[in-house]
């Protein structure tokens, strides 16, 4: 989720992941983001942001119109779950890249939307398509893998916990994963966000030794009165006023520095949250998606120092870590 107005724009039952063997998913890694490539025959090509936060649903990722145009795809309507939509085919063996996900109407492959991407890409592999699978963040080496069905833990890898909102079927009924970290002795419920997005000012910049490209990086979110809860309770975290300007139009964004957050047992830190308006993570934003509120968005500068592995049929996040710190009781 990298603006604040891309909710999440469809949200339906998540089905079971077919049979399938490891593969590894053509990416372009940059200052955090992994892009997957997909490509056809012809030469086209498509680059979509793999954002556990991102919008999508009934097994549909998302691909913006103008690129939709560009390739050259057939645009059709779809009735899915009573709205009739733009939807798109990126059929194997004309197109390769992802697999599509199970139980799709109409045997579409996407929706169009627009404004889904980071920057200028094409459009968005979000929850309501990853939710299908079990993925692979390999941060260390920026490598993507799609997992087989009959994936297993490692050795020293430690789990946390991934809670979603069910239907009356007891099925997902979205595919936003909240999670829960521990900050300064308090437990956080959180969005797990691969696709959070910074856009810091030359402060932030600078504050953050942030890695960016096309002046976009990664970050985690946090809401307004958890950062002022923040700043009044640790005067000592530093706060960077004027820290980031994704949200251009609400003006710009305090960052905070937290010493340090602990996950599955380990601490990590500093990790850098940025401000997000009040209400944006709660039952009137985009914890309406979600099982329960949530108060921000724990993002791919966190996630950098792990391979994470997302379960989804087991609704938990497998993490290894070789820089991390035990954390201290």
């Amino acid at each position: 989720m990298h603006r604040i107005a891309l909710l999440p724009c469809l949200v339906f039952a998540v089905l079971a992941p077919t049979s399938r063997a490891r593969e590894k998913i053509p990416t372009d890694y940059e200052a955090g983001h992994f892009f997957a490539r997909l490509s056809a025959q012809d030469g086209h090509s498509l680059r979509l942001v793999v954002d556990t936060g991102g919008p999508g649903g009934s097994g549909l990722y998302v691909v913006d119109p103008n690129a939709a145009a560009r390739v050259g795809l057939k645009i059709r309507r779809c009735d899915v779950d009573g709205e009739a939509l733009p939807v798109v085919e990126l059929r194997s063996p004309l197109w390769k890249g992802v697999p599509d996900a199970p139980g799709r109407p109409c045997g579409a492959s996407a929706f169009l939307a627009k404004g889904v991407g980071v920057g200028a890409d094409d459009g968005n592999l979000g929850a309501g398509y990853l939710s299908h699978f079990i993925w692979t963040f390999d941060y260390p080496k920026q490598a993507l893998w799609l997992e087989s069905d009959g994936w297993k833990p490692g050795v020293g890898t430690r789990s946390i916990p991934m809670s979603f909102p069910r239907n009356s079927d007891g099925e997902k009924a979205s595919g936003l994963p909240r999670i829960q970290l521990q900050i300064a002795g308090e437990s956080l419920d959180f969005l797990l966000d691969t696709g959070a997005t910074a856009a810091p000012t030359r402060a932030g910049k600078e504050a953050m030794t942030l890695q960016t490209e096309k002046g976009l990086g990664v970050t985690s979110y946090i809401d307004k009165a958890v950062l002022d809860r923040w700043h009044q309770e640790h005067p000592d975290w530093v706060v960077v006023d004027d820290g980031d300007e994704l949200l251009a139009v609400q003006g710009h964004m305090r960052i905070i520095r937290v010493p340090n957050v602990m996950v599955a047992g380990w601490s990590v830190g500093p990790v850098w949250f940025t401000e997000r308006p009040e209400g944006t993570f709660g039952a009137e934003g985009i914890g309406a998606y979600m099982d329960a509120p949530v108060v921000g968005a724990a993002g791919a500068n966190l996630w950098q120092h792990f391979v994470m592995t997302l379960d989804y049929p087991q609704d938990a996040a497998w993490l290894a870590c070789a820089d991390c710190e035990d954390a201290k009781p």
